[in-house]
């Protein structure tokens, strides 16, 4: 008797202890992003004033209203604005674009500092941003990411394809400092450097011992049950 009350104990404590789904993103990035601490409470974003009020909604159209502005007029969208974004999206649903905001804000962060120094005073913030975007939220959107290889490699190129496509026009701006030489140039070397750790990370997953071990620390972390919910 004793014994089968211990089992009913420990199967009662390791349900207990089953990953939930992960549908929220409570990441805190000041002055950009500060998700909300209760239900009652809205969220903030700064991120641009066309946008904060639509990022800031729980309408799932008025997200996809900040997207479609977004890729209307990519022109001079800040890295923080995709990063939130690519939050907003993974909250109500739209996990896929979620993926893809985030790897292009990365991106276009990226060939940014290849062309301003990482410490000048007109981009440092944004750097810090975007690096804390990444480690916070980057492990939620990337947990749903992996969840299927071949979807996350579709994704991860198709944004690199359009942040190619669409320059951050910033960084040709008079008032950005650029390390030296032309802007084109090191824009240009920037984004070698994105889609070589892109082909690096390809490359690294078509190595079967890499892709099963990646997948078995998923699996000990109950990745599937966290972040591959339908």
């Amino acid at each position: 008797m004793k014994l089968k009350l211990a089992l009913a104990a420990a199967m009662l404590s390791s349900l207990a202890q089953a990953a939930e789904p992960v549908k929220t993103i409570g990441v805190y990035i000041e002055p950009f992003y500060r998700a909300s601490a209760a239900p009652s409470e809205p969220r903030h974003v700064a991120v641009g004033k066309r946008y904060d009020a639509l990022l800031a909604s729980e309408k799932r159209e008025d997200i996809l209203a900040v997207r479609d502005f977004i890729k209307a007029e990519p022109k001079v969208v800040t890295p923080m604005a995709m990063m939130a974004l690519a939050t907003r999206l993974y909250e109500v649903g739209e996990r896929d674009e979620a993926v893809f905001w985030f790897y292009a804000a990365k991106d276009r962060m990226l060939i940014l500092m290849e062309v301003a120094p990482p410490k000048s005073p007109q981009i440092a913030q944004a750097a810090d941003a975007v690096g804390a975007f990444s480690r916070l939220a980057g492990p939620v959107i990337n947990g749903y990411a992996f969840c299927d290889l071949k979807n996350q490699q579709a994704i991860r190129a198709a944004a690199l394809d359009w942040v190619a496509a669409n320059p951050y026009e910033v960084m040709f701006m008079a008032q950005v400092n650029a390390r030296s030489g032309d802007r084109a140039a090191l824009a240009a070397a920037g984004l070698k450097i994105a889609r070589d750790n892109a082909a690096k990370e390809r490359g690294y997953f078509e190595d079967p011992a890499n892709r099963d071990k990646f997948y078995a620390a998923r699996k000990q972390n109950e990745a599937d049950a966290k972040y591959c919910w339908r």
